[in-house]
């Protein structure tokens, strides 16, 4: 790694780190410790810190708590728990975000939308059902209910947008969300709009996301083919007393 450049050093390691990863390392290969970085660039912590946080923003690299930091599968699509919506998630591996198929409808809540939404049953919602692309490669099949007063009277006449743009553009941000993670497997009407076999293992993930002062903004159910996305968590071991 030269020195004579007048990029910070830690974007300087941070490519030389992805051109080895890019020409020599393998998917789920693991990366030098940060000591060995450390050493073999002549660099602080915090550089080779700086330089990892970089990578794994690209999604070129994930970190495994207490195990170190490992290549990621091109092919697959790694959710943290940071709350993001499923176009952020796309675009920030580089890759086109979209929708194969999409239908809009204005209806009124049953039970457990209302519920999940803080609404009356029968108060007006708007349901999303489309299925989301990464460079047009079918991922997953995403359902949504959002209060009706939270979107223009004229939302789903054109293509429907990443729903937490438009939420943050009309000045409702999304903060927080409580969000369920369950083993499934897609039937044969599931199977055809994710282009897998039937009975295909899939995630199906359902969340209701909040603002900061706690109203809800949507209620969702997605599910998602196993074979293309991953959630990635970190866990630590509770200490004794």
């Amino acid at each position: 790694m030269t020195t004579e450049t007048h990029e910070p050093k830690y974007e300087a390691l941070r490519a030389q780190l992805e051109a080895d990863i890019r020409t020599g390392l393998r998917p789920h290969d693991p990366l030098p410790s940060e000591r060995k970085l450390m050493a073999t660039y002549e660099v602080s912590r915090m550089t080779v810190r700086q330089a990892l946080r970089l990578l794994a923003e690209e999604g070129l690299v994930y970190r495994v708590q207490g195990s170190g930091t490992f290549v990621s599968d091109p092919t697959m699509i790694s959710k943290s728990l940071t709350l993001t919506s499923f176009s952020e998630d796309i675009a920030s591996r580089g890759m086109r975000p979209g929708s194969r198929s999409q239908h809009v409808e204005r209806i009124e809540a049953e039970a457990e939308v209302a519920q999940d939404l803080g609404l009356s049953p029968g108060a007006p919602v708007v349901h999303v059902e489309r299925v989301r692309t990464a460079d047009g490669s079918p991922m997953c099949i995403e359902n949504v209910w959002v209060p009706a007063d939270l979107l223009p009277t004229d939302f789903g006449s054109e293509a429907v947008p990443s729903l937490y743009a438009t939420f943050e553009s009309l000045g409702h941000v999304p903060d927080v969300a409580e969000q369920t993670i369950r083993a499934t497997v897609v039937d044969a009407a599931q199977a055809a709009l994710l282009d897998v076999a039937p009975h295909s293992p899939a995630f199906m993930v359902s969340r209701v996301t909040y603002t900061a002062d706690a109203r809800p903004l949507e209620r969702g159910r997605s599910i998602y083919r196993a074979d293309r996305y991953d959630f990635r968590v970190s866990v630590q071991r509770r200490r004794r007393p």
